[in-house]
């Protein structure tokens, strides 16, 4: 546990010089935080002999301690997981548990027995980890820092090792108070800032905790410079590692986090792979003698698979990611901070800082009859860690229209995030989510002539500021103002060339919906919970207040929708989920503002959209179990609904969607293939509803599918 006590230099870094540094970063790419480069607290005599005395206290031998061996035990999770960068959701696909016993002698010979090792898959995936992911740091990476066998990163000088004040600056930070299980009084330890004289070369970023008695690295927290990383698709590495005193004598492991993320460096795609370990180690034995081969041969040697697999694991395969989740952890949070503040307007990414840009997978193409075939493509320019530049386009042909956009977002401290857009003839849908992927709903329009869109067309710009509350929660405030217009049926027809068509009677689509065309402004305010990955209790929800205007008349719309998902067996093959959404139009909103339910996405077994009106309440019940796990897993399904109309606001009598007249409900029957990821569900809408079968993506990969 730490505590702050005292800032001995004043160096943390206002908000308001982290806004302006990071505006300068939008532009002048790779500018530097000039002010801290001449920051006089930099390389200050303090700071500059508590490095020299870690540096000696590195170097004498163990031994001279008394310690002439140890042996403990070592137990962690290793999670596989993918995240979005824009909402901050997280998918587990892979969960390992490991247990390991660690060996050193003097003078510095070690050995590491995987003992234990089990796994799980969430999702489908052939995930093979470096050594180096699954065992225990216990020389703090010796002189020269490397991870993936140096194919991750190598070359990186440590910040105590000899000749490293030629390579990094040292700033004396803070002063803090750590509490050490079993030990009643605090230790005092010092904060060393840590930053390369030279950006453009391996080095570390970060801080080292010093022992104000000993001397001692009580703890190193640091990610690296983008030179540092030999892998290209490493967006960035953060590791901190924790040593305890034990017998109030010797520092050695205790705790050890690590964080990497990667992605395709040519492709700016809103979803990473992120592997996170978390191994603590205790139950130490010191002064042990070993037989002279024993640490003969490899320094990691696992047991057989069966000896693995027999382990008797104290906590169950899940117990930490449903008692934590993925959310971001206290240590690493702290360093991004850190670092940030170290390198002022530099990058930290290891990826390229100009790459392409798809925001989801259907970017590139899509079909529609609103649009016909339309193509795009973006680019996303990178010039620090806390800010980005997107712009894209795009034409369509059925349309023979273009649409382009632009955004600029800007991280103002480590919870607020600030993104300002720009678009022209941007498709929208009338009533999001429309409960199909971009993927399937081009597959359905092209093959098909389904669309489950309702289009209409809308230029503009939107400021939105949102701010990470603290755990899973999240605040955001949005102003949009936009130009909407209305979209018509422009498809390609049979032995024809692409032309543009007004008479739906000509298609087997069903009829685009004309909206009023105008200008609407809006004020929204959000508040979301985003839950943590594989929890048993997991449940989101978001809470939005808008107020628009609308050609000199004023609406306001409060909704909400929630989500709920419980574990109802140990092994995760059984759950139940529970959702429902619900929301109103008060005063004069117009009518792609309303709300519009039936059939997919909100309750099967009825007409697509064929209900509607200015409130609504969806709710929906799922009864899963895995039938041949993890390939087949089954389902019952229970959907209802109801829409009505109460106010000033009504939809046009051409829309063919009316009130429910009472509510609506269906039953299905549906089952899920490969973990789940893709479902067919079989619906029938009780009192004069349909059959209908529907084939759909897991709603976790809906967004960048």
């Amino acid at each position: 546990m730490l505590s702050r006590t005292q800032d001995p230099t004043g160096a943390r870094i206002p908000a308001v010089r982290r806004v302006f540094a990071g505006l300068a970063a939008l532009v002048l790419a790779g500018a530097t935080d000039a002010a801290a480069q001449t920051d006089p607290d930099w390389n200050g005599a303090r700071a500059l002999d508590l490095v020299a005395q870690a540096r000696e206290r590195r170097a004498v031998p163990r031994a001279d301690s008394g310690l002439t061996s140890y042996r403990a035990r070592a137990t962690g999770y290793v999670y596989f997981y993918l995240d979005r960068r824009d909402s901050g959701e997280r998918n587990l696909v892979k969960t390992d548990q490991l247990a390991l016993d660690i060996f050193w002698a003097a003078p510095n010979r070690t050995k590491q027995h995987i003992v234990g090792m089990r796994d799980a898959a969430s999702l489908p995936n052939n995930i093979r980890y470096h050594l180096d992911h699954l065992t225990v740091v216990q020389d703090e990476f010796g002189d020269i820092i490397r991870m993936g066998d140096g194919d991750e990163v190598r070359d990186v000088p440590h910040p105590a090792a000899p000749g490293s004040a030629a390579h990094y600056d040292f700033r004396l930070a803070d002063s803090l108070s750590i509490r050490l299980t079993g030990r009643p009084e605090p230790i005092r330890v010092y904060e060393l800032q840590v930053r390369p004289k030279e950006f453009d070369t391996p080095a570390f970023v970060g801080s080292m905790f010093i022992d104000r008695e000993s001397a001692a690295i009580v703890r190193m927290s640091f990610t690296f410079t983008p030179a540092s990383y030999v892998d290209r698709r490493l967006d960035y590495i953060r590791i901190s590692l924790d040593n305890g005193l034990w017998e109030d004598r010797y520092w050695l492991p205790h705790e050890q986090r690590l964080e990497i993320r990667r992605q395709v460096p040519e492709l700016d795609f809103p979803t990473g792979g992120v592997i996170r370990g978390v191994l603590r180690i205790g139950d130490y034995r010191f002064n042990e003698e070993f037989n002279d081969l024993f640490f003969e041969g490899r320094p990691v040697v696992a047991f057989p698979d069966a000896a693995l697999e027999r382990f008797d694991f104290e906590q169950d395969l899940h117990a930490e990611v449903e008692r934590e989740g993925l959310g971001t952890q206290v240590e690493l949070e702290e360093l991004r901070r850190t670092a940030l503040a170290l390198v002022g307007a530099r990058r930290l990414s290891g990826l390229p800082g100009v790459r392409l840009r798809l925001s989801d997978a259907s970017s590139f193409f899509r079909y529609g009859r609103a649009e016909g075939a339309r193509f795009g493509a973006g680019v996303v320019w990178t010039p620090s860690t806390t800010s980005r530049l997107e712009a894209e386009a795009g034409y369509a042909l059925g349309r023979e229209r273009a649409s382009v956009g632009g955004a600029g977002e800007i991280a103002i401290d480590a919870a607020l995030t600030l993104r300002v857009e720009l678009f022209h003839e941007r498709l929208r849908d009338m009533a999001p989510p429309s409960g199909v992927s971009g993927v399937l709903n081009t597959m359905h329009a092209a093959l098909a002539e389904i669309d489950y869109l309702d289009p209409y067309f809308a230029s503009g710009g939107q400021l939105r500021l949102v701010r990470h509350a603290g755990g899973p929660w999240s605040l955001g405030g949005t102003v949009l103002v936009e130009r909407q217009r209305t979209a018509r049926l422009a498809v390609s027809l049979p032995d024809e060339s692409i032309v543009t068509v007004d008479d739906d009677s000509t298609s087997g689509f069903r009829p685009v919906r004309a909206i009023p065309e105008g200008t609407l402004g809006e004020i929204s305010f959000t508040a979301a919970r985003q839950p943590p990955a594989a929890s048993a209790r997991a449940w989101n929800t978001e809470v939005a207040l808008t107020l628009g205007a609308w050609s000199g008349e004023v609406y306001l719309q409060p909704s909400a929708r929630g989500e709920a998902e419980i574990g109802l067996s140990e092994r995760g093959d059984a759950a139940l989920t529970l959702r429902s959404a619900v929301g109103i139009a008060l005063g004069s909103a117009p009518p792609q503002r309303l709300y519009l339910i039936g059939g997919r996405g909100s309750v099967p077994g009825w007409e697509y959209r064929s209900f509607g009106g200015d409130r609504f309440w969806t709710g929906a019940m799922e009864l899963a179990r895995d039938v041949a796990g993890p390939w087949v897993r089954g389902r019952v399904l229970v959907h209802a609904g109801w829409a009505g109309e109460a106010g000033s606001s009504s939809l046009p009598t051409d829309w063919s969607a009316a009130p429910t007249d009472g509510v609506r409900t269906s039953l299905g029957v549906g089952v899920g293939i490969v973990h789940d990821m893709l479902r067919a569900d079989v619906s029938r809408g009780l009192g004069g509803g349909e059959w209908q079968l529907l084939v759909a993506i897991h709603p976790r990969l809906r967004d960048f599918l």
